[in-house]
């Protein structure tokens, strides 16, 4: 498996879940900042959606895919509404707010738009040095776009489907799809940077350093050295070094470091193994060696972190 498939695999997509949006007049609904990754397709209308720093507005056919889950309006294109007026009377936190209906009603008034939402549950501290690495969103443009891709194309028409029956592994479904957009968008993300680009995303494109990252993220636990990795990469141990660090930012071994850390919040988190099993299973030769670094990256030791998780997931 290449590097870009490991780490999309760590971002772990899940619990896909969906509504309608009909808003009328002059409306306006408001999405705090989450762990998740949003979709919005505009089916009938015009709509916009606002950022802190900008307006986005949505013809009919297009589609947003906000990948950090950032905090953002999704209303009407109205004078009133921007960037630095967001919040109004008329303003509703409506959208996933654990209502059963998939059709919310937005505003009085003639229908102004329809819009899909739909929301991904995203490991989010795996998938920390994905999203620190790309835009706060992505703009496309589907079946009223005839120059659209044809996956994007064949993925709303199943998208469409999907949403408007119940059918048995609906929601897995929808949790391949949202996958399905969301590395799409990331493929061409990395294939359109500029070669000046300063972003350890351009490492995807390097074969030697792509070779590199696709063994840390396939051995984690494996006891790497730079001299390792220099072989895979078919490179010499100071050159390796030095273009692994220019690229991605840290050296080697405090990547792969960083990664198992992740890796082990995330078992402290999802599952009851000792602390001492799971220091052993992302590659530290002692529970105390684990504990040392988990500290100082996490500013907290395990066990308090696995405590804290489970505080907030109570919430």
């Amino acid at each position: 498996m290449d590097a870009l498939s490991h780490i999309l695999e760590d971002i772990h997509l899940s619990q896909a879940e969906y509504l309608y949006v009909s808003g009328h007049g002059d409306w306006l609904v408001d999405l705090p900042q989450q762990s998740a990754v949003i979709i919005y397709v505009v089916t009938a209308g015009q709509a916009c959606v606002y950022f802190n720093d900008k307006t986005l507005t949505l013809d009919t056919g297009a589609i947003l895919l906000i990948p950090s889950g950032i905090e953002h309006q999704l209303g009407s294109p109205d004078p009133k509404h921007n960037a630095d007026q967001p919040k109004r009377t008329a303003l509703q936190s409506l959208l996933f707010s654990g209502n059963d209906n998939l059709l919310i009603h937005v505003g009085v008034g003639h229908t102004q738009a329809v819009v899909l939402a739909v929301r991904c549950q995203i490991d989010i501290e795996m998938s920390k040095p994905l999203l620190s690495a790309l835009p706060n969103y992505f703009l496309l443009h589907g079946e009223a776009d005839n120059s659209a891709p044809p996956w994007l194309q064949l993925g709303l028409q199943f998208l469409g489907l999907e949403t408007e029956r119940t059918r048995p592994g609906r929601d897995t479904l929808l949790n391949r799809l949202a996958n399905m957009f969301f590395i799409e968008c990331v493929r061409d993300y990395v294939e359109q940077l500029p070669e000046e680009t300063e972003s350890w995303l351009t490492a995807l494109r390097d074969p030697t350093l792509m070779a590199a990252l696709g063994a840390i993220h396939n051995q984690p636990s494996h006891p790497w050295t730079v001299a390792d990795l220099a072989s895979i990469a078919c490179m010499s141990r100071s050159s390796f070094a030095e273009r692994f660090a220019d690229v991605i930012g840290q050296p080697p071994l405090s990547y792969l470091s960083a990664h198992r850390l992740r890796i082990a919040a995330r078992h402290l988190t999802q599952n009851y193994e000792s602390i001492a099993r799971i220091s052993e299973r992302v590659g530290y030769a002692s529970e105390a060696a684990f504990s040392q670094a988990f500290k100082r990256q996490y500013d907290m030791s395990p066990s308090q972190y696995r405590k804290e998780s489970k505080t907030q997931a109570a919430d």
